[in-house]
């Protein structure tokens, strides 16, 4: 098929002198439908964990993407009918006219930097659970969504869809389309995706209808063409229509007449859609963790749809190199980069790209702590980016800083995430910065952690902020320097920050759910001791009721070394956590390919150096291993020896000010740390370290939740 419209002019090439060359192609202008895209970066649709309890801190997310040159960007999935009702977890509405102000903050946001609003219209079908609206969800033929995690359990099934309802979908539809206009979004979407109602129609498992709607693949594209055809009708030639669909089940499912049922999909909706946005079927396929999905991970399912419409194309993949981002449109794959966690990471990724400045991208890790924020029901987080959800609430600028009134300078002590990132901050705000690390090399935990398997992209944590200090004039860098307070007194600084972090312990897991006593006996290790390489014995048990990744990533490491290992936990899951991070059913993969047995709900009780004795958390069953050696990853502790001592030794009246940030403070994930130290080196600057809490934007009387929210039938 043909390649869509690229509208070349001399005002889009104006300010390229500074682009390398041959990252031009991705600052050309795009025609969708009867809107123009600035440039080829689609910040697709993502959750945010921003609803309209807080529009002024969504607007102010979502602008910072347009202001970094972002060419669309997009809402979260926005409901069109309490039907589709996904509470507790956060989502957006366009419900009824009083949910139109709170998006038009958004909308005129993003416009005030000449990009194009999108919002994804959305009903969740089976999917979702109706907790708030209690209506019975939505579904083709009555099959519901079995979750096997229990924050999206529910005891409501849904009910086999009538036309009726089916009728009432479109026209709620339609009404959503009109608000949707009126708010001022420029690109209108269909989601035929993960799990969601278009998707239920379009697959055989969830389809099972006999009449115009199920049966042949002609037939289960109906209800998604309807939906397209409602949404053009209502739209006009005021905004375009985009269909993002998931494709993994489809590629994956025979046709009679297609290369596949995605094939054929495709095909049969080719010329409906302005633009097509692809994707996969599940959260962790879709945003697959670094890992265990590189960059431009999903190419093997979604290469061919370029080759079957002429219709623009969106898809993501983690981007963050130009290089690949060029490779990806030269090459026939994608017409715009999409970028989810990699507009969250760096809203300015495009203009840094325009300016021929990518060493300066601060590129995604691909942790997902972004992804766990959403499914905590809280406004994003990112690693990277610390003031990623913080743009309005605490006015923190990604890229800009409050610059500080009189000379000053700041000894940190500590050369880790929450170090680097405080060095950073305040370097760019003026003041005199000296970093010691009492390490050979900087990234503290970062460091450690980026060794272990999988876990190579992480360490950019560290690298992007020693690149960024490495370049300033302002800031001092010393390694193998281990600073006493006597000697960090002595510098003579206004401020001192001890980054030091904090140690594990071998502390065992109490019934309470606590931490309780240490197991002080020989042959107990930390993951300390692994960094250290100073775990010995053949046969080793991993015991992990810290639940994030690095219990999993530990025995995993533990058994590549030839080792044979077992890991236990009193949580219901391997490494429990991971499931906010869509990393779970990998870790388990993971574990599998290197033989590691596993015991969950399990708690560690005695251990004599030869003989683990275990019991079930629950109902007490023993259980006994024999093993070498245990690696209890579960509590940690502040290194605050120094902090202690300053303050013992600073009065109330002296110039230097003394504080604690990061792991030191308070341990947590890397999120927290670079969050602390940021936090921290913007209070310099700053006498108001506070945040605003939001409010809704209401109408003067209470509205129906909807007014035809009887209408299925």
């Amino acid at each position: 098929m043909g390649k869509p419209e690229i509208l070349s002019t001399t005002a889009a090439r104006s300010d390229l002198n500074a682009c390398h060359p041959s990252h031009r192609v991705l600052f050309e202008p795009v025609q969708i439908g009867p809107v123009i895209a600035p440039n080829r970066f689609y910040q697709v649709p993502h959750a945010s964990g921003m609803t309209e309890a807080n529009p002024r801190v969504r607007a102010a997310f979502r602008e910072t993407k347009a202001e970094g040159g972002w060419g669309v960007v997009s809402t979260g999935a926005v409901s069109i009918h309490p039907s589709s009702d996904d509470s507790p977890l956060p989502f957006a509405r366009l419900w009824n006219d009083a949910d139109i102000a709170s998006h038009t903050l958004t909308t005129d946001a993003i416009h005030r930097h000449g990009s194009l609003a999108a919002v994804e219209l959305w009903h969740g079908g089976a999917a979702v659970m109706n907790r708030t609206s209690r209506l019975p969800p939505l579904s083709p033929s009555g099959i519901s969504w079995a979750a096997t995690h229990v924050g999206f359990m529910g005891q409501l099934r849904p009910k086999k869809m009538t036309t009726a309802d089916i009728d009432a979908v479109l026209h709620w539809q339609r009404l959503a389309t009109r608000r949707a206009l009126d708010a001022g979004f420029d690109i209108l979407y269909v989601y035929a995706g993960m799990g969601y109602l278009g998707y239920e129609f379009l697959l055989p498992e969830y389809n099972h209808r006999l009449d115009g709607y199920g049966g042949s693949l002609e037939n289960r594209v109906r209800f998604v063409r309807e939906m397209l055809e409602v949404t053009r009708d209502e739209a006009g030639r005021h905004a375009a229509v985009a269909l993002r669909i998931s494709l993994e089940e489809l590629r994956a499912k025979p046709a009679e007449h297609y290369e596949s049922e995605a094939h054929g999909v495709v095909s049969l909706l080719s010329d409906v859609p302005d633009l097509w946005d692809v994707k996969m079927d599940s959260s962790p396929t879709d945003c697959g963790a670094s890992r265990f999905r590189p960059e431009g991970a999903h190419e093997p399912v979604i290469d061919f749809v370029k080759r079957v419409t002429d219709r623009p194309v969106v898809g993501v993949g983690r981007f963050t190199s130009p290089d690949t981002m060029v490779s990806q449109i030269n090459r026939g794959v994608l017409d715009f980069i999409g970028g989810a966690r990699a507009s969250i990471a760096d809203p300015f990724l495009p203009s840094k790209i325009r300016e021929g400045r990518s060493d300066d991208i601060r590129e995604c890790i691909g942790c997902n702590i972004c992804i766990a924020s959403w499914h905590d029901g809280v406004p994003v987080r990112c690693t990277q980016n610390a003031t990623a959800g913080e743009e309005w609430r605490r006015n923190w600028h990604p890229e800009r800083y409050t610059r500080i009134e009189a000379p000053s300078n700041l000894l940190i002590v500590g050369g880790g995430p929450a170090g680097l990132e405080a060095a950073v901050v305040a370097a760019r705000q003026g003041m005199e910065v000296t970093i010691a690390e009492q390490a050979g090399d900087w990234g503290g935990r970062v460091l450690s952690e980026s060794q272990l398997p999988g876990m190579a992209t992480w360490r950019r944590v560290r690298d992007h902020r020693v690149w960024l200090l490495s370049q300033m004039g302002n800031v001092a860098m010393f390694t193998n320097s281990e600073l006493d307070a006597e000697t960090a007194l002595g510098f003579g600084a206004d401020h001192i920050a001890i980054a030091t972090g904090s140690r594990w312990t071998r502390r065992l897991y109490s019934a309470l759910e606590i931490p309780t006593e240490p197991m002080n006996t020989p042959q107990v290790f930390t993951p300390d001791d692994v960094f250290a390489s100073r775990v010995t014995g053949d046969r080793l048990l991993v015991f992990d009721f810290d639940n994030y990744y690095l219990g999993g990533v530990i025995a995993e490491h533990l058994a590549t070394q030839g080792r044979t290992v077992t890991y236990a936990s009193p949580a219901g899951h391997a490494s429990a956590w991971t499931f906010m991070t869509n990393e779970l059913p990998f870790v388990y993969q993971a574990l599998a390919r290197h033989n590691v047995v596993i015991h969950t709900s399990t708690n560690l009780m005695t251990f004599d150096g030869h003989r683990a004795m275990l019991q079930n958390l629950f109902n007490a069953t023993p259980m006994e291993l024999d093993v070498d050696g245990i690696v209890i990853v579960g509590h940690r502790e502040p290194h605050d020896d120094i902090y202690e001592t300053l303050i013992q030794t600073t009065k109330t009246d002296d110039a230097t000010s003394v504080h604690l940030v990061g792991d030191a403070l308070a341990p947590g994930a890397i999120v927290h740390a670079v969050h602390s130290g940021h936090g921290f080196a913007r209070s310099l600057a700053e006498d108001d370290t506070s945040y605003l809490r939001d409010d809704p934007i209401v109408s003067a009387e209470p509205h129906r939740a909807f007014p035809h929210s009887s209408g299925t039938s």
